[in-house]
């Protein structure tokens, strides 16, 4: 199935990477949203489970290896055409992760990564529901145990 005009949602995954107080982005390489900055992440494959998908997109995007802290919020990202028909359909599961390091390289879907100071994410032109669940999994990464 074609992810324009599909006949149905797709579940992606989308996470909120942390290392020393700032949050990984990445540029994304293809479409959609191609060239814009946005979280590592994409769709989840069969026989996968959420947090299996978000350590895969996150090494196959930047190398890197992380500690899933939870899950920080579910968006949903529907976008009509001119007719009001649906073109994209995505439900997408944001988790909150911990970098084991902080050497992130592009790779795969993105051109190029940046740890990013969240109080300077406005410069980075991100989608408001994206600079939302950054805020919300920002105490996840903060205080995991949640004491």
């Amino acid at each position: 199935m074609t992810r324009e005009y599909p006949d149905r949602p797709f579940v992606g995954i989308g996470v909120v990477v942390w290392h020393e107080g700032r949050v990984l982005l990445v540029r994304r390489a293809r479409p959609p949203r191609q060239g814009e900055w946005s979280l590592p992440g994409g769709l989840q494959e069969l026989g996968e489970g959420v947090f299996e998908a978000a350590r895969r997109e996150v090494r196959e995007e930047t190398g890197l290896d992380i500690d899933i802290l939870g899950i920080a919020d579910v968006v949903d990202l529907i976008e009509r055409d001119n007719l009001g028909r649906v073109r994209y359909h995505y439900t997408l599961i944001d988790v909150a992760a911990a970098a084991k390091t902080h050497e992130a390289v592009a790779a795969s879907d993105a051109a190029e990564v940046v740890w990013a100071d969240p109080d300077s994410l406005d410069a980075f032109g991100l989608w408001q529901e994206t600079v939302r669940v950054i805020r919300r999994s920002y105490d996840l990464w903060r205080d995991p145990a949640g004491s």
